[in-house]
């Protein structure tokens, strides 16, 4: 028998699984709020009985249509309740549910399928349909296509098409017919069966499949509650990509455990606006997410009055010099301390009502360093802000920061539960529940990340005196420059990104003589930049070599280089003409950077860089959504800094 479920305290016990948990909530709290969807401007409710009855009716109906254990159910779309839903459903069965990235390319979704039989797809709307039939006339096994939104579906006649609605009512009948199913289903999932296949990251290469189990990711939540990452009853916004272990181990296994209120938004245009709505209680972002969210208040802002501009400077400056003292472990003024109850009534309270950030409980940045003004920023606004170190195959969350032990350098304190160590080559090593068995069909490479328990993280780090745990970065990412100086280029990369005119970056120096960098402009912070200083531009190509432009870069990297040794410091960039783009392989879909790629591709770049020159004509490849190619061409400036 489950615990009682109402219990704040409760100590989570992973050797459940979320059907079960499902079934919990639905009994214990049947008019509970599980998912809020925004469909044509209006918020409609799911309960959990409502919940727990869809995902019956799918398990049987995709039972009932042939659908069988250790078999892939292929997950197309954007955030979705069905698919969320459906996603519960196969994991009941024991099938795998494999979630990808909604713009992935039709290639890197065959790569996807090829590990494993995969005969079903759920898919969000028309545009996915038409995606699974193109996978399907170049070889994929997609007998099996259920779609969500049937608009524009009419006249579709391809065999195996299924709307929604006609794969629960075959599961209907069949739990009609068969009473005893309801229970089967509920029960047939264990701990060790597959709760999701997803894919790692993929910088290296082509990304691995991994399972995570029922008990991998509920021993993550477990971690992370009793951390106090999160309670029972939190209000969240699903709007990370369902691809991500981010957000399966948020929305469905914190999400199950825990009963949170799902609130998915309309679209991811309308993500920002859906989150003033909903104003959620926990909130997690990756530093870009926050960046622009800042981006937001400081271009308002530049817009507004002179009064509410002085206000807002007086306020804001003052919030945030007592946090930089708070991080320095020193007790903010006086003066500041009387000025923060007044600036909260006049600036940080409405801004924070403004952005949908008024009942935050818990917020939390995780996937790469966040900058320093912008981490004191938001702690200044009064968002609670912290850091989060988390990896796929670990689900998602190894260690956090304390609210009161936080720290810029650091990741927090390892978790309840999880095990770490530092390996003699600087590894970060981690043991715990949470930690994957291996990567499907990939015997080398599970040898390679797991050894006696112990997962290889693969990132270098060091854990403080007092138990804080540091990340460097990759350990495959320690290189030496030719006088054998010792550098991780993600680390200088990710600080050259605290600057809101990066967006992206690549680090040059491996066996050269000093350090370069390839710089990408944030267009819409860049572009504001240029409006307000009368500097005319007609598209990113000719923003990003705009004199003055190549010089704020520079300003951007003489700030970096301050904090580095002299035989680090980047001595020239260039400003590419467009971003990186994980449609051309350059980037993973999670914004991760293949460096192999990037120094391949801009090859003609590093040798105009290391070979003296001022400028150089770069031709480069670009790979549309529709698989087609085209090319685009440049002359690019050397700077010099």
């Amino acid at each position: 028998m489950l615990p009682p479920h109402d219990t704040p305290t409760w100590d989570l016990d992973p050797r459940t699984t979320l059907t079960r948990l499902l079934a919990a909530n639905a009994k214990a709290f049947p008019q509970g709020v599980a998912f809020r969807e925004k469909d044509r401007g209006i918020w409609q409710q799911i309960t959990w009985s409502q919940a727990y009855e869809t995902v019956l009716r799918m398990a049987a109906g995709l039972r009932a249509s042939g659908l069988a254990p250790q078999q892939g159910v292929l997950i197309l779309g954007d955030n979705r309740p069905r698919l969320y839903m459906g996603m519960l459903a196969a994991a009941a069965l024991g099938a795998y549910p494999m979630p990808v990235y909604p713009d992935a390319t039709p290639d890197e979704i065959l790569h996807v399928v090829s590990q494993l039989p995969v005969r079903y797809v759920l898919a969000e709307d028309q545009e996915q349909v038409d995606k699974a039939l193109d996978l399907r006339d170049r070889g994929a096994g997609l007998e099996h296509i259920v779609y969500d939104n049937p608009r524009g579906l009419a006249r579709y006649t391809a065999p195996g098409l299924h709307a929604w609605t006609a794969m629960e009512k075959l599961g209907s009948d069949a739990l009609a017919q068969s009473p005893e199913l309801r229970d089967r289903l509920t029960q047939e999932a264990t701990p060790d069966g597959p709760a999701v296949f997803i894919h790692s990251s993929g910088t290296t290469g082509k990304p691995k499949g991994l399972v995570l189990s029922h008990f991998n990711i509920l021993s993550g939540v477990s971690n992370a509650s009793k951390a106090g990452a999160f309670t029972f009853g939190e209000s969240v916004l699903a709007y990370l990509p369902i691809a991500w272990v981010g957000d399966f181990a948020m929305t469905m296994g914190a999400g199950v455990a825990l009963r949170f209120t799902i609130n998915i938004p309309e679209g991811a245009e309308t993500v920002l606006h859906n989150l003033r709505e909903i104003a959620p209680s926990f909130y997690l972002a990756a530093p870009r997410s926050w960046d622009n969210m800042l981006t937001t208040v400081q271009v308002r802002m530049e817009d507004s009055t002179r009064i509410k501009k002085a206000l807002y400077d007086l306020f804001m400056q003052s919030a945030m010099a007592a946090e930089r003292r708070k991080l320095a472990g020193q007790e903010p003024t006086t003066a500041q301390k009387l000025l923060r109850p007044i600036g909260d009534a006049l600036v940080m309270g409405p801004i924070r009502d403004q952005l949908g950030l008024s009942r935050l409980r818990t917020a939390f940045t995780g996937g790469e360093a966040i900058g320093e003004d912008t981490f004191v920023f938001y702690r200044a606004l009064g968002v609670r802000l912290r850091q989060l170190y988390g990896q796929t195959e670990s689900s998602a969350f190894n260690a956090i920061q304390a609210p009161d032990e936080v720290r810029l350098h650091t990741v927090g304190r390892p978790l309840p539960g999880v095990e770490v160590r530092i390996a003699d080559t600087g590894e970060i090593l981690l043991r715990s529940g949470s930690v994957f068995r291996g990567y499907y069909g990939n015997e080398a490479a599970t040898r390679e990340s797991l050894e006696d328990g112990w997962l290889h993280t693969g990132d270098a780090g060091y854990l403080e005196e007092d138990g804080q745990l540091v990340v460097l970065g990759r350990v495959s990412e320690v290189v030496h420059t030719a006088k054998g100086e010792r550098y991780i280029p993600n680390y200088i990369e990710n600080r050259l990104k605290f600057s809101p005119f990066v967006k992206d970056v690549a680090v040059l120096g491996k066996g050269r003589d000093t350090l370069a960098a390839i710089v990408c402009i944030d267009k819409e912070t860049v572009g504001h930049w240029a409006e307000l200083r009368g500097i005319s531009y007609i598209s990113y190509a000719d923003l990003s070599q705009k004199p003055q432009v190549v010089d704020l870069l520079a300003e951007a990297v003489r700030h970096v280089n301050q904090t580095l040794p002299e035989p680090l410091k980047l001595r020239h960039i260039v400003s590419l003409h467009k971003e990186f783009d994980a449609d051309d392989g350059e980037i993973t879909r999670t914004r991760k950077l293949r460096r192999n790629v990037v120094e391949e591709r801009y090859a003609p770049i590093i040798e105009a860089i290391y070979g003296g020159r001022r400028t150089v004509s770069m031709r480069a490849q670009v790979v549309y959504e529709t698989g087609e190619t085209g090319t685009t061409e440049r002359e690019l400036t050397v700077k010099e800094v």
